[in-house]
């Protein structure tokens, strides 16, 4: 073969045979350069850079990013060569098995050698050593960090970038290149496709995002993902997460002292507020009837609990999971503010039990999904009592609120709970998921309920202290350690600050419905007593038609359209839904410490502006 010939496969690649070191087990040996001609003028930049040697087909060829991307998009890659020739026409070798992770050396001495560590492999693959280059690894993740600080943290409070960049599910597919191929890709266009990612992903830390119960990250709460996501601890055993282990049972313990819990209690992060509602229902469940665990349902009564329509629809859904049937989950009437009428409960209480079922449970709940109601804990907590019924609080919500001096009443009663759920990636924004579940007991409950004992974990005759080894309480093996980057941001910002954002959310919801009371075209739902305010828009056209079904089936299809508008347009992002047969209203969250007054009159304003033609 002629030295500089081109040797063109269907990707149009330039090989050449060059000696080079590998830059982990130290072998030196004759390698592939593999050039991708996406734009063939830069062949010559390539031959020049990697030096001479013969051009030989070999289309087996991985990127090697310690060259990157040269000029005009050409991709450079090494892979250990064992038979092509030298320039002089000798047989070239390599006995490295790496694939990756070589360097060009030209002008090797002849008895240049590597360490002497064993290095054996077959097929190609290392038995031994790394199979990464972890200097272009470095520079990747370098890389991304600074689209991600330019793209998302540094943008995150400016008001002029739109909230989302919309496209329809067919148009994204055709926007994003999201197919997965046999060979890898270079970094530039990983890096791109982050961007892209970014792009057409809905800003959550965006000031004018309110859609959801949760809004962004908090720097410090993200920097703790990262530190999580690169250490990669899994959180069942002490020996796996040591840090974690004890950050968990710290915050588990300052959340529960807020809770009002003087003597503590056990508990445990879990992958959101669903799976801590059905961990209480299973732990009512057998603390009623132990005998489930191990015989099944065939062992349990007919067992019924007490919930309202407001609840999260995980209550339910953990009924069904469960084997405890969703109409066994008995809905309680509620005031025409959404809260749990107690006299109602007491009432169906003394129903089932005529009927034969055996009421196990309750589930209350504290910052309902839609109203943002908090049911009545301490009445609650009476009747509970009175018919040794277990109480669950599902705050994932309104928990948040336990954190101020001021709104912590709308909890009262909190203590007389059995368990409790609550989600500091909600209004605290600790980031998704961030979910903690907490029991009074401290009788093991938690764990002897959800134990399997796997003895290839949970050893007993450990060296250190087995009652850090968590992960038996959970219904997980691997679990994240999701508490870290609530401590972190906790102990960046203290309790104050984290109060003082609790109080300034819901002074920025109290003035939002001050406005809404003031401006023609609005209509307040009902006073709130959390950060959601819900509202209906009336456009001009139906401002002067009287109330009737059909006025109101005219007003349901406003906040749809409306919706639209702010979606397409990406000026800002409000969740709508209709509730109790009523018409669709907006359904406003305010969250962010980043937003206030001016905010507040923007979203009102461009309702307006949108929806004024309808």
């Amino acid at each position: 073969m002629q030295m500089g010939r081109t040797c063109r496969s269907p990707e149009e690649r330039q090989h050449r045979v060059v000696e080079g070191r590998c830059i982990y087990c130290g072998q030196v040996g004759h390698y592939i350069a593999t050039c991708s001609l996406r734009n063939s003028p830069a062949s010559k930049s390539f031959l020049e850079t990697v030096g001479g040697g013969t051009a030989v087909s070999h289309s087996d060829a991985i990127w090697h990013p310690d060259r990157g991307a040269l000029p005009g998009g050409v991709r450079f890659s090494m892979k250990a060569f064992t038979g092509g020739f030298r320039e002089d026409g000798s047989s070239a070798s390599a006995n490295c098995s790496c694939t990756t992770g070589l360097k060009v050396m030209t002008n090797v001495p002849e008895n240049a050698e590597g360490d002497n560590r064993s290095h054996a492999g077959t097929d190609r693959f290392a038995l031994n050593g790394f199979t990464e280059d972890l200097p272009a690894t470095d520079s990747f993740v370098q890389e991304a960090m600074a689209i991600i600080m330019d793209d998302v943290v540094r943008k995150a409070g400016d008001v002029r970038r739109k909230v989302c960049e919309w496209r329809s599910p067919e148009d994204l597919k055709e926007l994003l290149d999201l197919a997965l191929r046999e060979e890898g890709e270079a970094p530039a266009e990983t890096l791109q496709h982050c961007r892209d990612a970014i792009r057409y992903s809905i800003k959550t830390n965006h000031p004018h995002f309110f859609n959801q119960l949760y809004v962004g990250v908090d720097p410090y709460a993200m920097v703790g993902s990262f530190v999580t996501d690169a250490t990669q601890p899994s959180q069942y055993t002490y020996e796996m997460a040591p840090v974690h282990s004890l950050i968990e049972d710290v915050v588990l313990g300052k959340m529960m002292e807020l809770i009002g819990w003087v003597e503590g209690g056990d508990g445990i992060f879990n992958p959101g507020g669903s799976m801590s509602n059905m961990y209480a229902m299973n732990l009512a469940r057998f603390q009623h009837c132990p005998d489930v665990k191990e015989l099944g349902l065939s062992a349990s009564p007919r067992l019924v609990l007490f919930t309202t329509k407001e609840c999260h629809y995980s209550v339910a859904k953990a009924a069904a999971f469960l084997g405890i049937g969703t109409k066994n989950v008995y809905m309680v009437p509620t005031d025409k503010r959404g809260k749990m009428i107690p006299m109602a409960l007491e009432k169906q209480i003394r129903a089932a039990k005529s009927e034969g079922a055996v009421p196990f449970m309750v589930s209350a709940t504290a910052g309902t999904t839609v109203l943002g109601s908090f049911d009545p804990i301490e009445k609650i907590a009476d009747i509970c009592e009175q018919h040794n019924l277990w109480l669950h609080v599902d705050a994932c919500w309104g928990g948040a609120a336990l954190m101020s001096s001021k709104h912590k009443h709308l909890l009262k009663g909190i203590h007389r709970a059995n368990s409790v759920a609550w989600n500091p990636h909600k209004m605290l924004m600790a980031g998704l998921q961030c979910c903690a579940f907490m029991v009074r007991d401290k009788t093991g409950l938690l764990k002897c309920c959800h134990s399997a004992n796997a003895s290839y974990l949970f050893q007993t005759d450990k060296f250190y202290d087995i009652s850090y080894d968590t992960g038996d309480k959970s219904i997980q093996c691997g679990r994240k350690a999701d508490a870290f980057r609530f401590w972190l941001m906790w102990k960046a910002l203290g309790t104050r600050e984290l109060e003082h954002r609790v109080d300034r959310a819901l002074e920025t919801a109290k003035y939002l419905t001050e406005e809404i009371k003031k401006r023609e075209g609005f209509r307040l739902l009902m006073e709130p007593e959390y950060a959601n305010v819900c509202f209906w828009y009336i456009p001009p056209s139906l401002r002067n038609i009287p109330d009737s079904p059909e006025f109101w089936q005219k007003v349901h299809a406003v906040a749809p359209k409306v919706k639209e508008r702010m979606l397409k347009k990406g000026s800002m992002m409000i969740c709508y839904q209709t509730h109790g047969g009523k018409a669709n209203f907006f359904r406003m969250i305010v969250i962010s410490p980043r937003v206030g007054a001016a905010d507040m009159d923007f979203v009102l304003d461009e309702i307006h502006r949108l929806g004024a033609d309808l």
